[in-house]
């Protein structure tokens, strides 16, 4: 059964930087696009960043981009979310989510139907 952990978020004030992790297993993960979206309390769900299996292609949001990188270590079935320069926009629970269409060679934002638990970040002035 496939299933991703994500790392324990956190509080951290307007500017300043964090790094999630997730943690995959259960599924090829070596062929897996991987993703994080998130939710805001309120809003529906919103796109954040994916990378295909081979992290050769990347995507953002656009209220990310410039700002957030994903990244993944195949080795360790991890995959990261680096988040800098954060707003209180940011403020939401991130999910990790996987692509299981192995070796897809591009983003296909609605293929990613392996979900993590949520982890919830928080961004304060």
């Amino acid at each position: 059964q496939a299933q991703l952990v994500e790392s324990v978020g956190g509080v951290v004030q307007v500017g300043g930087s964090l790094r999630l992790s997730c943690a995959a297993s259960g599924l090829d993960f070596n062929s897996a696009g991987m993703a994080w979206f998130r939710q805001a309390s309120g809003k529906e769900r919103e796109f954040v960043a994916a990378l295909t299996w081979n992290g050769v292609t990347a995507e953002y949001g656009d209220s990310v981009a410039g700002r957030f990188t994903i990244t993944r270590y195949n080795p360790k079935n991890a995959v990261y979310l680096q988040m800098n320069n954060l707003t209180a926009e940011d403020t939401a629970v991130y999910y990790c989510a996987a692509d299981h269409t192995s070796f897809r060679p591009f983003i296909r934002r609605t293929a990613f139907t392996v979900w993590g638990q949520g982890t919830q970040v928080t961004v304060s002035s």
